[in-house]
Order: structure tokens, then sequence, then C-alpha cells
């Protein structure tokens, strides 16, 4: 089952029965247009009340995401386990989830019995269409809210987009660390990132520096990723970088420093100046799909 959240969600929710659930609750109400943990978790606690026996509830590893499921779980009386990268049905009800822990370094396993709430990283799963469902919606009253659900007004939401995929969402990321050795030079990184159809990171260091927007920062303070292919581009792998991108399923570094820490996550290391090196990738990618050398 599908639960869906929000206000003006008719073509959300017919994207969605294209993957063939068994049922799309849809809770479309105007007072949920702006985000609220409080209220959406009054109203995804009682879409689950609905169900004759919810085994599991699972939601995208996005900042919404981390701050509805804990607060539904008390709800509901569940567990939670955040950044999941598998999920299996655990004999008996339940799930066995598994997510990586001390960045990256380790992987948990971990059984959730009572009705685990998950959130899974971007691209850990994926998803696959359903040619011919007929899956239909199905309207969910949401009926009154929590008082706190309205304390908070949204005044003015202001949406940014560049020409690349959004972090956590994109397949391939082309992320640039202090080794790009100024604000300038990034333009090799995004040269990189156009060729490939890819979204453009940085590290925490750059962004504190202001070379580059918070919005593409990596790490423990900023958005967890697992695209197919991440390119690290004169970054030195510090411990918070890796924590958001360490699960990426592979990983290339291109750095000067052999002893750096990200070629001991790297799938692919390249020891050698990025600002050297990324121009002649650039060319070499662009020449075999036959595009021009940006």
């Amino acid at each position: 089952m599908v639960g869906l959240l929000g206000s003006g969600l008719s073509a959300a929710a017919e994207a969605v029965r294209a993957y063939g659930p068994d049922r799309v609750l849809v809770a479309d109400d105007p007072r949920l247009k702006a985000f609220s943990a409080q209220g959406y978790s009054a109203v995804a606690a009682k879409m689950l009340s609905s169900l004759p026996e919810p085994r599991a509830v699972l939601a995208p590893a996005t900042a919404m995401g981390r701050e509805l499921l804990p607060r539904l779980a008390i709800e509901v009386g569940g567990t939670v386990a955040p950044d999941a990268t598998d999920v299996v049905p655990r004999e008996g009800g339940g799930l066995v989830v598994t997510r990586p822990v001390f960045g990256g370094r380790a992987t948990l396993v971990v059984e959730l019995p009572t009705i685990p709430c998950v959130s899974l990283r971007p691209n850990a799963f994926a998803a696959e269409k359903s040619p011919g469902a007929s899956t239909k919606t199905e309207p969910f009253p949401v009926g009154d809210l929590p008082a706190t659900a309205t304390s908070v007004v949204v005044e003015k939401t202001v949406v940014t987009r560049g020409d690349t995929p959004e972090l956590t969402e994109a397949p391939i990321i082309v992320s640039g660390g202090r080794g790009m050795k100024g604000p300038e030079n990034f333009a090799l990184v995004e040269k990189l990132a156009r060729v490939l159809g890819a979204g453009v990171g940085a590290s925490r260091a750059v962004v504190d520096a202001g070379w580059r927007p918070a919005s593409e920062q990596v790490g423990q303070t900023g958005k967890t990723v697992s695209p197919n292919l991440y390119v690290a581009c004169g970054i030195s792998g510090a411990i918070q970088h890796l924590v958001g991108m360490s699960s990426s399923r592979c990983i290339v570094a291109i750095n000067k420093d052999p002893a750096a820490p990200i070629f001991k996550v790297a799938n692919y290391g390249v020891v050698g100046d990025a600002l050297t090196i990324l121009p002649a990738l650039t060319a070499t990618i662009a020449r075999s799909k036959g595009l021009p050398n940006p």
C-alpha cells in the first residue's frame, strides 16, 4: 500500500499507480500543503490504523522523512531505522534492515519486529514499473489535525533549480573539495558533470569557504547520497564527508595525495592534480559520447 500526503496530489497519485501497488491512499488536503511533522504523522498514523495488519512503514531518507518517521513511530508504537540500504521481510513479522554505520566503515543488520519505520537511502533501491497496472486511488479523509500542525505558517517558498540533477536523485555525482584550489576552478567540475549528466556536489570545507552553495554539500551535515557513480575531485575524504557518500555503488577518487583517506573507500583512484586531470577526462568522455568538448 502507498500513502500520499499533501495538497494537489493527482499527478503524484497517477505516477505511483504505474508501479502497481495494491492500494494507493491519498490524503489530499490544503492544510497539508506545507510539511508539518506533527500533522503528517497524525494523518499517517490514521492511515496505519485503517489497515488490518500494518507490517512496516517505508519513506525516503530526506529531511522530511527523517523528521516524520520518529514521530510516527511514537504514535504507533513502532521502531525506527534511518538510512537503510536493504530491507528483507522478517519471519514472523517486521523487517531485517541493513544500514551503514560509523561513516560507512561498518554495516549494521538489525531485526525490527514491531512496525518498523524505515527511511531508505536515495538510489539504494530500484523501483520497477508494472505495465498494465490497474490500481485505483482511494481518497483518505484527513479529519481533525492537532493544533501544533498549523502552528508554523509558511509565507514563501523559494525553489532554485540548476541545469544539473538534484543531488539526492542523481544517478551520477561529481563533487569537488579544497583540492580545486578556488571557486573559479569549479567550472571544471561542472563541465564534467554536464558531459556525464551528473549532479554537482561539494565538501563541507568548500561550502564553508563560500565557494559553493549549501544545497550542494555532501556529508554528515549536508546531504546523504547513494549514486551509481560518485567522482570525488580534490576531496581528501574526512569522515564527515564519507558518511554522506560511502554507500555509492562506485567511487572514483582524484587526489594528488596518495595517502588521502578517500582512496580507502574508492573503487578506482587517480593520483594527480584534479585541475590537470579533469579537463583531459572531460574531453575524453565527451569524445566517446560524440559530444562537443564543453
